[in-house]
């Protein structure tokens, strides 16, 4: 019987004429690095910017906490095998002859922080005589067979040109759990729109009303919420129920904005900056909860942020000069069964949240 799914040769012909199109020649060299050359290419010329080895700006800060720094130099000390690092060949001359870190920020950060004594190792399983310890805490042997150990690096020639070593990172870390979602749009999702939310994501009156940790904004959370109340605001009704999970219509509407021709940021800089002052006048407390456990204020839920924000600036729309009668609508009952996670999904919950937002302030 034959399968009636079964590939046909013309099917077969036209994938490999696909493949062989879009297949890009990428040339590389695999190279080993002493731990104190890698130090040395990354620290000097930083302060100006001039280092060999450096940092690109779509990747993100330093957010490996200080347990998983100790365990990536305990399983150097016990020789264990570790990820290469992805670096391109940036050139632009032979003076230059710099290396864009595409895969490995993190590690050597660590790298970085343990030789300069600012990491103290903490929660070994494997070396726990070596818990406290800094680098300056080994002996003299064991410090300069560490700086000794080398790092496998494979490096992109300077023929790699910048929309293959985006493509590079982001297929290296997508499916990571290392990479949150906002992380990976950074790193393969380049353009105005996601520039225009990098400077929005650092206003002082957001980062204040909505109360973000350190951690959270080392985690990208600011931009993500700047995203999410673009992408609502002015594409909430086409959102649908099968956008199972929101960051495929997150990354639809980045993609949609970062193309379009008729971006108005001024536009959207001066709406963003509206909502947030008249929440900030109207009820400051909306954006943040206080976490009794943890005795400090975090953000409210995403689901919460986009509801009122959205809500505001719809409102705003209809009417620029508005003044709400009450704000109490805020602590309803009403306002938290649309708020609440079941069925956040559901494109029916995402409308009525926004409206019911909208229509309170309003007097609807």
């Amino acid at each position: 019987m034959v399968n009636q799914l079964e590939i046909t040769d013309e099917q077969k012909e036209n994938a490999e004429i696909e493949i062989r199109d879009k297949t890009k020649r990428v040339d590389y060299n695999t190279l080993e690095y002493p731990i104190e050359v890698i130090i040395q290419k990354y620290l000097e010329g930083r302060e100006e910017d001039e280092n060999e080895l450096f940092i690109p700006d779509y990747q993100r800060e330093m957010s490996w906490d200080d347990d998983r720094q100790s365990k990536f130099i305990e399983s150097l000390i016990l020789g264990l095998p570790i990820p290469y690092i992805f670096v391109a060949d940036i050139s632009g001359s032979e003076d230059l002859a710099r290396l864009e870190i595409i895969d490995g920020t993190q590690r050597i950060r660590t790298l970085t922080r343990f030789i300069e004594n600012q990491l103290k190792l903490q929660n070994l399983e494997k070396l726990k005589a070596l818990n406290g310890f800094t680098f300056e805490d080994l002996p003299l042997p064991r410090q300069r067979r560490f700086k000794r150990t080398t790092i496998k690096m494979i490096i992109l020639t300077k023929e790699a040109n910048e929309e293959i070593r985006r493509d590079v990172f982001e297929r290296i870390n997508s499916g990571s759990v290392e990479l949150n979602e906002m992380e990976k749009r950074r790193g393969g999702k380049p353009g105005k729109f996601l520039d225009l939310i990098e400077e929005l994501s650092k206003y002082k009156q957001f980062l204040d009303l909505c109360s973000f940790t350190e951690t959270e904004i080392n985690k990208r959370d600011p931009q993500e919420y700047v995203l999410r109340f673009f992408a609502f605001l002015n594409n909430y009704q086409s959102y649908s129920d099968s956008d199972r999970k929101v960051h495929k219509f997150l990354n639809n509407y980045l993609d949609q904005e970062n193309q379009s021709k008729s971006l108005n940021i001024d536009v959207m800089k001066s709406e963003f900056y509206a909502v947030l002052e008249f929440i900030k006048k109207y009820f400051p407390n909306a954006l943040h909860i206080y976490r009794k456990t943890k005795n400090q204020y975090e953000p409210t839920t995403r689901i919460k942020f986009e509801s009122i924000c959205v809500g505001v600036a719809l409102a705003l729309r209809e009417n620029p000069n508005l003044t709400p009668k009450s704000t109490e609508f805020l602590d309803s009952q009403e306002f938290k069964s649309y708020t609440i996670s079941d069925g956040y999904n559901s494109q029916n919950k995402v409308t009525n949240r926004i409206h019911y937002v909208r229509d309170q302030l309003l007097g609807n």
